[in-house]
């Protein structure tokens, strides 16, 4: 059994994926029994083979592996991919677009060790150039939707704390950053991993939910840290977008009561009309809200076999 399972997402951007594994490699500890298990989410032809190019240097040696999916089965399906795979104490599911400047694993796993009350961690993000970014969230909520996020932080501080501030000790929170997700890897499966039928956002807002149901806390570590290049992994499009509504719909409408839902709808349509002279080209992201954004319109249920 190895101490740590890297999972790291490949779709269109091997470039970053070899940057995160070369500073993964660079940076880890050799006391750290790890393994770094690559799922490519049916990328282009030409990107897997740059990827597989590199990959194929580390061939025969355990601590390496990778699949290529035939289909892109999005961010939470992918990672369950990969975990499938591996045989460990704890899960770390990395971005690609992320890079580690000291041994963050050893440290996460450090604390975790030390806490067994933690489902799972994150380590505090950083941009590119060294400056903190909020690495941890509220818990989605149509009160959340509603009121946002600075009107709940500023009406009850302890219980939301402000995710922009800077934090010198763990700090105990209710969702972390999808970026990186330290997990134990006993309360990762009990609550039967992500979320399948979410292509992609909000998967750790939902995971996060399910472990504090169970009585398993989210952390925030912020003396080890790591740098994001935010948006790498995911380009923005309409159907992005679109996507994104529809992950926060059934999320709500999974952890709610209709009448809470309905409440945010109303307020959710009200504020998009009024946006929609200014933003014609939103109207098909209007339509999909009216509609209460069912998951048969994801973009899951539009892939194709590679």
């Amino acid at each position: 059994m190895f101490h740590v399972a890297i999972i790291i997402i490949n779709y269109n951007f091997e470039e970053f994926t070899i940057g995160l594994i070369k500073s993964i490699l660079k940076y880890t500890s050799k006391d750290l029994s790890y393994q770094i298990i690559v799922v490519d989410n049916a990328s282009e032809r030409e990107c897997f083979d740059k990827l597989e190019s590199f990959l194929k240097k580390f061939k025969g040696q355990e601590y390496i592996r990778w699949i290529r999916s035939e289909v892109n089965t999005g961010f939470g399906m992918g990672n369950n991919l990969g975990m499938a795979l591996t045989d460990s104490e704890y899960y770390a599911f990395i971005n690609s677009d992320v890079l580690l400047e000291s041994d963050c694993l050893s440290n996460m796993k450090l604390f975790m060790d030390n806490h067994p009350d933690v489902g799972v961690a994150t380590p505090q993000m950083l941009n590119m150039e060294g400056g903190n970014k909020a690495c941890f969230n509220h818990f989605i909520s149509p009160a959340y939707e509603i009121l946002g996020r600075s009107t709940l932080q500023w009406i009850n501080p302890k219980k939301y704390p402000n995710v922009r501030k800077k934090y010198n000790q763990p700090l105990k929170v209710d969702t972390v950053a999808g970026s990186f997700m330290f997990f134990r890897a006993f309360d990762f499966d009990e609550v039967g991993g992500f979320d399948p039928k979410i292509f992609l956002y909000y998967e750790e807002t939902d995971i996060c939910k399910r472990l504090n149901e169970r009585g398993k806390s989210a952390f925030l570590v912020p003396d080890t840290t790591y740098k994001h290049y935010h948006g790498g992994s995911t380009p923005k499009s309409l159907k992005i977008k679109m996507e994104l509504v529809i992950s926060k719909y059934y999320v709500l409408k999974k952890y709610y009561p209709l009448i809470s839902f309905y409440l945010f709808w109303g307020f959710d349509l009200i504020s998009s009309i009024i946006k929609l002279p200014f933003k014609p080209k939103l109207w098909p992201l209007f339509y999909l809200k009216l509609i209460q954004a069912p998951l048969r319109c994801s973009l899951k249920n539009q892939q194709k076999k590679i």
